[in-house]
């Protein structure tokens, strides 16, 4: 069966089909025909040697899929042949806190990943997506709408009425963006396209602000909820942004690190958090339980997640280099198989 694999720090320009047989099933596993992979932002890092050291030793990428299950091995039972799954983005991490143990091996770094054909999993590791998603919209549940999941609801526990600000208008603060709306949240949400914010708006936003625009864009925030600062901000930003977003949350409020799109490092002022009385938390992704319950709730106030642009199997660079341009708004997804 065919699949892709590419080098850590060798660039974009090295992701590679090739052909590797089936492998047998363990007890406890299961065999999934993929469907459909979604990309993230860690793909590209991950490209690029800035998620993990480089490495001459190549891996197949990628965390996101969701797929049929086509074979059972030995005790397994928690599926049957043809139910609908995605993976868990920590094939150990199945619920409770995170742990160096239960994070070890995520899809896609050192283990391999899901850019494939057909994928062999302990039953354990994935999770029942929604009837009504198609495979490309299932395809985006287990990073990017965890990590929102998780950064919302379980990390700054807000509540119906409570306003949130997500940067950008990428994967996770696509999704996060429309859970807070089925939520009844308020969403404040930034770009630096006006056509992006206008999607926004489309999609529910209460507020837009365009960063380039509106360089000290913390203030506006603040202007748009009376002074008060909203109550939890997705940090995709990283460099240049986090002390804005710091002083644009309410006092009390959370602050939920995702990522760094423009790096990471730069000055913070610790007293801010201090004085604030706010909460600043690293959010890796999430466990399976997380993701069962968006699963739940998705299902239930009947979400269609927003997906930029599918590609074919064979145009895995293509759709690499798309993510990496910048342009999409919402997830990247490739299709392996119909």
């Amino acid at each position: 069966m065919k699949a892709y694999r590419i080098r850590s720090g060798a660039g974009i320009g090295t992701l590679e089909s090739f052909e590797r047989p089936s492998l047998a099933l363990a007890a406890g596993q299961v065999r999934i025909r993929v469907r459909a992979v979604s990309l993230n932002f860690r793909d590209l890092m991950i490209a690029g040697g800035s998620y993990l050291a480089s490495s001459d030793t190549p891996v197949v990428p990628g965390s996101d899929a969701v797929g049929e299950i086509v074979e059972l091995g030995a005790g397994a039972s928690r599926w049957k042949l043809g139910d609908r799954v995605a993976t868990s983005f920590f094939p150990h991490w199945h619920a409770g806190a995170p742990t160096a143990h239960n994070t070890r091996d995520p899809f896609g770094a050192v283990a391999d990943g899901v850019l494939a054909e057909e994928i062999v999993v302990f039953e354990d590791s994935v999770f029942a997506v929604p009837a009504h998603l198609d495979d490309a919209q299932a395809a985006t549940l287990t990073c990017a709408g965890v990590t929102a999941w998780n950064a919302l609801f379980v990390d700054a526990r807000v509540q119906p009425g409570a306003s949130v600000l997500l940067l950008g208008t990428g994967g996770v603060s696509i999704w996060g963006l429309q859970l807070a709306k089925a939520a009844g949240l308020r969403a404040i949400i930034t770009s630096s396209s006006d056509d992006k914010l206008a999607r926004a708006k489309a999609l529910g936003a209460d507020a837009t602000i365009n960063y380039r625009a509106t360089p000290q864009w913390q203030d506006e925030v603040r202007r748009l909820t009376d002074g008060r600062g909203v109550d939890a901000v997705l940090e995709v930003g990283g460099q240049g942004t986090l002390q804005r977003s710091i002083d644009a949350a309410a006092i009390g409020g959370a602050i939920s690190i995702i990522g760094g799109v423009s790096g990471f490092g730069g000055d913070f002022n610790p007293f801010s958090l201090i004085t604030g009385v706010k909460r600043l938390s690293g959010i890796f992704v999430g466990s399976r339980a997380m993701a069962e319950d968006l699963s739940r709730f998705v299902a239930v106030k009947a979400i269609a997640p927003v997906v930029d642009r599918v590609f074919a199997f064979d145009q895995a660079r293509q759709a690499y280099e798309h993510l990496q341009s910048g342009a999409h708004f919402g997830k990247v997804v490739i299709e392996v198989a119909r």
